[in-house]
């Protein structure tokens, strides 16, 4: 008898559960008419999106110096270094004579043996000057130059011996002056003829800066000695879309086989000319330069010709609202749909920003730890009501066995008759 019991209880809550359910979604206006099944759905997270370009690149010298030689004017002896060479700045690179510095002594030593003559005149002059200063009184009237007194520019028939004593020292003073600048002329004169003198035998050529001997021009045509730098930089060019989005100064990140560590630095050059002459049936590419920042000592040299993958960051936002690039909807502007602790799915206009790696910038919307919906499978009313799938891998059953027959069975209802 009490299996039986059993049997029709079970019997009539099964009966009682579909018809109730049936009730609910025959029902116009029924809030089963518009309840959305949820199976997908995330949160507004605080996060860092960044916008970058994938490209790839190879690691050269940052600079190359071309060092010339005129062979009209000069005569080459030797060279003083070998590709492939470290060098310095300071560092001989060769050696050659010039056809022009016998011609520039000889000017040289006729300027100074003008000077010096000039020298010995001043000082003839002066020498008269002192003779006619020691005659001079306000009683006698002594003979004079005709230089002196053409020079003194005073007439002498009329003025007075003060006078002519002070016309003489100023004179003197004049000549003085003249005369050591001369002296100085012939002091730079002769240092210019000592200089010419050591480099008679041969003039040497050096380097202005660090780097490596990459090529030498045996042939004498210029350049005759290219230098590149031992810094390295990473070259590569962009594509007419990237060039839209890259400039000077942005941050790069470059990983290569050869290197344990990824490489750090910013563009430093990007050439507004395309690589090659444009034309309707090829891409054009640009040309670009990235410095490598040193980390260091132990930086490990860098080969070059070595192949990088480069990342240009060229736009990056930390801790911003995000979201899944797919939770948002558009139809005149964009919106998403917020799932809200009353069991609501309810859109809200946003405002975007920054669209990067899968993510989408929320300027103006929902905040962060707001729960959204992903992109639904069917189309979706503002403010329905939302249901969403069971985790089982959440339930316990020893929750369960926590609950009194009363609990259950208020439970049980409460799930078939919640409005």
């Amino acid at each position: 008898m009490s299996g039986k019991w059993k049997i029709a209880a079970v019997s009539i809550a099964s009966i009682m559960l579909i018809t109730v359910n049936l009730y609910l979604i025959e029902k116009k206006e029924s809030k089963v008419e518009r309840t959305v099944f949820v199976e997908n759905w995330t949160k507004v997270k605080k996060d860092t999106i960044t916008d970058t370009i994938q490209t790839n690149g190879v690691i050269k010298p940052v600079e190359e110096y071309d060092i010339y030689f005129d062979a009209k004017n000069n005569d080459f002896k030797k060279f003083l270094v070998k590709e492939g060479d470290a060098i310095t700045a300071g560092s001989s690179l060769f050696e050659y004579a010039t056809t022009e510095l016998d011609a520039l002594k000889a000017n040289l030593e006729a300027e100074k043996t003008a000077a010096e003559g000039e020298i010995a005149g001043i000082e003839e002059y002066i020498g008269k000057l002192r003779s006619y200063q020691g005659t001079v009184t306000s009683e006698s009237e002594a003979a004079i130059d005709e230089s002196v007194e053409k020079n003194l520019n005073i007439d002498i028939t009329t003025s007075s011996s003060d006078l002519i004593k002070s016309n003489i020292e100023q004179e003197m003073y004049k000549q003085e002056l003249e005369k050591n600048r001369l002296d100085e002329k012939v002091k730079m004169l002769d240092a210019k003829l000592s200089s010419i003198e050591e480099q008679s035998s041969a003039i040497v050529t050096t380097s202005e800066a660090d780097g490596v001997v990459k090529n030498i021009n045996k042939n004498l045509n210029n350049p005759i000695i290219s230098i590149v730098s031992t810094n390295m930089a990473i070259e590569g060019d962009f594509s007419e879309e990237e060039m839209k989005k890259a400039e000077v100064g942005m941050t790069i990140k470059a990983s290569s086989s050869d290197s344990k560590k990824a490489l750090k630095g910013t563009l430093g050059r990007i050439h507004s000319y395309p690589a090659e002459e444009p034309t309707l049936k090829k891409d054009n590419r640009f040309p670009f330069q990235a410095i490598i920042e040193p980390e260091g000592e132990e930086t490990e040299p860098l080969l070059v010709g070595s192949k990088v993958n480069l990342t240009v960051i060229t736009n990056e936002k930390a801790g911003v609202p995000s979201i899944p690039i797919e939770a948002v909807q558009y139809q005149k502007q964009p919106y998403i749909y917020k799932l809200t602790k009353k069991g609501h799915v309810d859109k809200h206009y946003i405002t975007k920003g920054l669209k990067a790696e899968g993510k989408q910038e929320i300027i103006k919307g929902p905040s962060v730890g707001d729960v959204i919906l992903l992109k639904p499978n069917v189309a979706v009313k503002n403010h329905s009501y939302f249901i969403t799938p069971i985790q089982f891998e959440k339930v316990k059953a020893g929750t369960y066995k926590k609950f009194t027959s009363r609990e259950k069975v208020r439970y049980l209802l409460l799930g078939i008759l919640e409005k």
